[in-house]
């Protein structure tokens, strides 16, 4: 396993969009297993292919306190959204920056894992905000730009002159 390096927002590349994995092989499942070294290692809950700057539609996940609860998504679909909620999100790729988000409150979601295999998964609080959240940098959007255009601003431009200072 290795830890790769995750791309810093404004940077260009997390607004590719992300092409459909075509095969579940070694590279991908190598690439899961280090995307999991990746965001232990940095204390994020999610993390999206995009932010590891490989464009192609696999999310890793795990809510847990103590790294039990792995979720893998490859090529997964929000199928069903309900309700309303707000959450104080971050993300690995903003490091440092919170705000507060709206999203749906309920989502399905339908993806494969990493042996294929199909599932449906029905999820609300943290874990559908979550979804949303990595689906969002699969899209190319990064959840700053749910903001208005004036945080977004301010946020560029801190995160800039911090990356100039480092």
């Amino acid at each position: 396993m290795a830890l790769l390096s995750i791309l810093q927002y404004p940077d260009e590349r997390l607004h590719t969009v992300a092409a459909p994995v075509a095969e579940i092989d070694s590279r991908i499942r190598t690439l899961v297993a280090d995307m999991f070294e990746t965001m232990y290692e940095a204390r994020g809950i999610g993390l999206a292919a995009t932010q590891v700057d490989v464009h192609e539609r696999v999310v890793v996940m795990d809510l847990s306190e103590d790294k039990s609860e792995p979720r893998v998504f490859i090529n997964p679909v929000i199928t069903h959204k309900d309700g309303q909620t707000t959450y104080e999100e971050g993300c690995l790729s903003v490091p440092g920056i919170y705000d507060t988000v709206t999203r749906a409150e309920r989502v399905t979601v339908e993806a494969l894992d990493e042996n294929g295999e199909a599932f449906t998964l029905e999820a609300d609080g943290l874990l559908a905000i979550c979804i949303q959240h990595e689906l969002d940098h699969l899209m190319g959007k990064v959840f700053v730009e749910h903001l208005s255009p004036l945080k977004q601003s301010r946020i560029k431009t801190k995160l800039k002159k911090r990356q100039k200072q480092s």
